[in-house]
């Protein structure tokens, strides 16, 4: 009976056998299927020349974003969709750079478990990342570490280090100033500038997909106020960054506050406590190896009794005094690589994000028309629809509101009028700016 049944169905089992086959692939890959990442659209790498940023020969100013989430999301199946969404969105939108992290340190979905250890699952999610955003025209601003405890950051580091029987301090600022630590990190930029690409077979270090890096998010080092130790490390990590990748440019990822030996601690900080974090806007950003300065904008974080009007004051008056630096002082571009108002306040109105964003896109406006240092802006933070628990009180889905999505569509077509359209973006400005 079993040998009459085998002989019957021979060319049944094999068929069924390469159709489970199938199924698996699809399952596991199906976000890669029907894509040809080696056809990818053309890209050039992104150059600076004195206080421009460069394109093909052509001046180029960025209307971006930031989607922090991309490679933790990139790692799982259900999650994986989101990333081509909100690749595809942004480039409908005319948006040119997403800003996003490169890290996840000793978390959940951790791309580094320990010193030195990777995961290459979550490693393919970040090649996923990349192949997705060069297929959507998107260039990527990847930042490498985070001031903060999110993501595990520079206190996971010094965990590591404590837990290792060979760190000097359990301060969080020992990051910094921690030889060990020093060599984690150093160890850990290697690894990701000579990663080579599971799907595209390029090297991290040779893809233009990639704007930039970005050295740390939000660096503050509060036990030396003087901003020494933060400035050493500065020098040194840009120094390592640039022995390893001189096709990338590098920012360092700093809020913008002036220190406590600039003439500008008292005019254009805040408040009195901005200049005591062990940062300084022109000294962190003035080595050569430092290519663009970055700057954050988050009035409703740095005031809390200003009205709105107040706070769109500051925000203009803050935004132009950087630029100035970047034009007259630093001679490098100046990026404002997070704005962000939050919805938490008392009586808030979506207006006022428009508002704020259209503050902030003016003045970005108002520095390209003239060829300025102001290169660009990323608001913080898009997200796709079904994403509400990962969103905090200044993210947005920016198609959901049509004045919103109306504001950075005409910041894209006035930009783009400017200057000029870099080659990613013709086809979708032709449909977008067309209309206006």
């Amino acid at each position: 009976m079993v040998k009459s049944m085998m002989g019957n169905n021979s060319f049944l089992f094999p068929m069924l056998g390469f159709a489970s086959i199938l199924v698996f692939l699809y399952l596991s890959f199906g976000d890669f299927l029907g894509v040809n990442y080696k056809n990818d659209p053309k890209m050039s790498f992104v150059e600076r020349n004195g206080t421009n940023f460069f394109v093909d020969g052509k001046v180029f100013y960025v209307n971006g974003w930031n989607s922090y989430w991309f490679m933790d999301h990139a790692a799982a199946d259900y999650s994986r969709p989101r990333i081509r969404e909100m690749l595809q969105a942004g480039a409908k939108m005319g948006l040119t750079v997403c800003r996003t992290w490169a890290f996840n340190d000793g978390e959940y979905n951790a791309l580094q478990i320990a010193p030195g250890q990777f995961d290459e699952r979550v490693f393919k999610a970040l090649d996923y990342v990349i192949a997705e955003a060069r297929q959507a025209g998107i260039r990527l601003l990847f930042s490498l570490v985070n001031n903060l405890q999110a993501y595990g950051g520079k206190t996971q580091y010094v965990k590591w280090a404590w837990d290792e029987g060979v760190g000097l301090s359990a301060s969080n600022d020992s990051f910094f100033f921690d030889p060990s630590i020093r060599l984690y990190f150093k160890n850990y930029v290697k690894t990701i500038l000579t990663r080579k690409n599971t799907i595209t077979g390029v090297e991290y270090r040779d893809d233009p997909t990639i704007f930039g890096w970005e050295l740390i998010n939000e660096p503050r080092c509060i036990t030396d106020a003087s901003g020494d130790t933060l400035q050493d490390w500065i020098e040194e990590m840009s120094s390592f960054v640039k022995s390893i990748d001189r096709k990338h440019m590098l920012t360092i990822g700093l809020e913008g506050f002036y220190g406590p030996n600039s003439p500008k601690k008292d005019t254009v900080n805040p408040e009195f406590w901005a200049a005591d974090l062990g940062s300084d806007f022109i000294r962190n950003s003035a080595p050569a190896t430092v290519d663009f300065a970055s700057v954050h904008i988050y009035p409703d974080h740095w005031f809390k009794r200003k009205s709105l009007e107040g706070k769109l004051m500051f925000v203009a008056k803050w935004m132009r005094s950087h630029i100035d630096d970047g034009d007259q002082v630093l001679k490098k571009p100046v990026m404002f690589t997070e704005f962000g108002l939050s919805d938490l306040n008392k009586d808030f109105d979506p207006q006022q994000r428009d508002r704020f964003y259209k503050t902030v896109f003016d003045v970005i406006y108002e520095s390209a028309k003239k060829k300025g240092a102001g290169g660009g802006s990323f608001a913080w933070q898009f997200f796709v629809e079904g994403m509400e628990e990962y969103n905090d009180d200044f993210g947005i889905v920016p198609w959901k509101r049509a004045s919103t999505y109306e504001i950075i569509t005409q910041h894209t077509c006035r930009l783009a009028r400017a200057h000029g359209a870099i080659a990613s973006q013709k086809d979708n400005l032709k449909r977008l700016c067309n209309q206006r």
